[in-house]
């Protein structure tokens, strides 16, 4: 399997490993690319005077209905523009921003560049009929959306997903618990699709590495309660971030069967501080993770350094590209402003979600830059004030709750997130971008946005957590998450920051509604009450007088359906009952209908009203590829939404 991959100064071909000999060819070149980068830093060949920054955005694809888009490769012919690249799935985009010198107006233009390429994308979206959207994990996606079919049709993908699925030995596992609870088994990696970032560099000079790298893990925490903005997930409300979960989860190639051992997973916080540099993250990556991709074609890095040019050093990126550590240790090689190039080294913070809006992610930036940089200054050594596992757990907390986590600091206190953020950490960060000569107007400008929304505890993550509970209580589940999405694009269209919106409201009746109730899955029943065939008919009846439901689903243990009590034939068998005097428990299988209609979640709204009309019946049970029972279209949803119709137009 082999695909050409952009890579530094060249391409070269991605291939999964079936064959021992290739992975014995790769591991040596990944030993030998680990030599060379030795060599440079031993001999002061890796670039030590420049503090530079970078980011990438990455953003979601909608439709009309404001669900996932498979738009991604008419969208970057459209745009045909080298700052765009393909994700994992065809709803994803990514835009690569330039990379910029640390300082002066450095803030502004970074805001100013991502604003005119999402403005670009969002434009080009349109054209296709959809649009651009902005969040950390998309409300409206559903577990449908996470196929195989919705995937990059590229090798390197394929490649990525098969070795994966063959180091796990089988399915992957999400469990995630928060006011709600997602469980449940995939057979992809398309789980990892679901999240979008802001990815920012910064650029550190080697001897500084282990120090400022360890500056990175210590701050994670509290720039990761301001930035929160991933609550929802298939609807679920979870963690306040819940990225760090699922991106954790869906690519975990831990076996269940071997708990006794320890293993770190794939995407991780790390298992130490570091000690003296960045060879120790690369020695551990080298040394923790088996090889999923690989090229076939190397360059000698050695050859390089003796032509006077920086390595690309091909395998060692290729391998560390697939070890997501929440902060990363990136080596590069770019050009200066003469062209010439040169080798050098950045952390790379993968932790910021995508969103709010554009001028919240430069304030997150701003915040981890200035802290960065600040704390060093003021000769910060985590390593010497706090355990490593308490850093960990305040990322955790953070990632949990947000602001209202209460954090372990260097003074061996806990403080409350918003509170510690406020009154030292904002000072230090406003230091550190003055230090780092970033124009006044600009880190004020930036960092009193932090500030709005520290006085109103209004992260993304709230936003969207208290605007659903406000729609919730008005519409249906499918039109309160749309609303969600719908406000979200209107508002980083106008481009305030998100302390300072409004909680959403639902959408007016538009020409979405036809895209927005287009299939069953949007209409559907999804809290059921349920019973086994081997349970009383009674139970069935008090589920229906206690719930005012006239159909009950009756599934196995595996939650496969396998028959339905309804309204009428409950009353069948109490009037028989009545009728021939029995008086002995019958379970459900006895009166349970057992030749079903049933859809699936893609069966579109019209069709199941006309089955439902042409056969009689009064609900359709909906059932998924494995015939696993996951919702229920029924007379009585349908009037719920038709009556909300006709009470809006009767308004009108």
């Amino acid at each position: 399997m082999r695909v050409q991959e952009r890579a530094g100064m060249g391409t070269f071909d991605v291939t999964s490993y079936r064959d021992e000999a290739q992975l014995r060819l790769f591991t040596q070149h990944l030993l030998r690319d680990l030599e060379a980068l030795e060599y440079m830093l031993r001999n002061g060949l890796v670039e030590s005077d420049k503090r530079r920054g970078g980011a990438e955005q990455e953003m979601f694809l909608v439709d009309a209905a404001r669900r996932p888009a498979n738009l991604a490769t008419q969208l970057l012919e459209l745009l045909d523009d080298d700052h765009f690249v393909h994700e994992l799935a065809l709803f994803n985009l990514e835009c690569n921003l330039d990379p910029f010198e640390l300082g002066g107006d450095c803030l502004r233009r970074l805001e100013r560049q991502v604003g005119e390429l999402v403005g670009r994308a969002r434009r080009g979206a349109r054209d296709l009929g959809g649009d651009v959207v902005l969040c950390g994990i998309l409300p409206t996606l559903r577990m449908e959306d996470a196929v195989l079919e919705n995937m990059t049709p590229k090798p390197r993908y394929y490649a990525l997903n098969e070795a994966l699925k063959r180091l796990r030995g089988g399915e992957f596992r999400l469990h995630i618990k928060g006011i709600d609870e997602v469980k449940l088994i995939h057979d992809t990696v398309m789980l990892e699709a679901c999240n979008t970032s802001f990815q920012v560099h910064f650029q550190v000079e080697p001897d500084d590495f282990a120090r400022m790298y360890n500056i990175a893990q210590l701050v994670s925490a509290p720039v990761m309660a301001l930035a929160v903005n991933s609550p929802l997930l298939f609807g679920k409300r979870l963690w306040r971030e819940t990225r760090l979960a699922l991106f954790q989860q869906s690519v975990d190639t831990r076996r269940d069967e071997m708990h006794e051992r320890e293993f770190l997973p794939r995407v991780s916080f790390g298992s130490a501080w570091v000690r003296e540099g960045v060879l120790e993250l690369y020695r551990e990556d080298v040394s923790r993770y088996p090889a999923l991709v690989g090229s076939e074609e190397y360059e000698d890095p050695f050859e390089a350094i003796e032509a006077g040019r920086p390595p690309t050093l091909q395998a060692l990126r290729l391998h560390t590209g697939t070890v997501y550590r929440w902060n990363r240790a990136c080596y590069g090689v770019g050009e200066d402003e003469h062209g010439v190039p040169h080798a050098h080294l950045r952390i790379e913070n993968r932790l910021l979600p995508a969103g709010p809006s554009v001028v919240d992610e430069v304030a997150n930036a701003a915040l981890w830059f200035g802290l960065l940089h600040g704390l060093d200054r003021s000769g910060c050594r985590p390593s010497q004030a706090m355990e490593f596992e308490v850093a960990k757990d305040n990322l955790l907390s953070a990632a949990r709750i947000g602001l209202d986590a209460q954090l372990h600091w260097l003074d061996g206190r806990h403080h409350p997130a918003d509170r510690l953020i406020a009154e030292e950490l904002l000072p230090i960060a406003e230091d550190g971008l003055e230090a780092l000569e970033v124009d006044r107007d600009d880190r004020l400008c930036y960092l009193d946005v932090l500030r709005g929304r520290l006085k109103n505890g209004h992260t993304g993550a709230r936003w969207q957590l208290n605007s659903y509970s406000i729609l919730r209580k008005e519409v249906s589940q499918t039109e309160a998450l749309d609303a969600l999405v719908a406000s979200t694009i209107r508002h980083q269209e106008e481009g305030d920051p998100v302390h300072e919106w409004p909680w959403a409201r639902p959408c007016a009746e538009d020409e979405t509604f036809r895209a927005l109730y287009e299939t069953v899955a949007s209409v559907m029943d999804t809290d059921l009450y349920t019973v086994r065939e081997s349970e009383l008919v009674d139970l069935a009846a008090k589920l229906m007088d206690w719930w005012h439901v006239r159909h009950v689903p009756v599934e196995d243990e595996q939650h496969r359906l396998v028959g339905l009590v309804t309204h009428r034939t409950l009353m069948r068998w109490a009037f028989r009952s009545r009728s021939e005097g029995h008086d002995r428990p019958v379970p459900v299988s006895e009166i349970m209908e057992r030749d079903l209609v049933t859809i699936t979640p893609d069966t579109r709204t019209l069709d199941a009203i006309r089955l439902m009309r042409d056969k009689g019946i009064g609900c359709l049970p909906v059932v998924n590829g494995n015939g696993r029972l996951v919702g229920l279209v029924s007379e009585e949803s349908l009037v719920r939404i038709a009556g909300k119709l006709l009470e809006e137009k009767l308004r009108d």
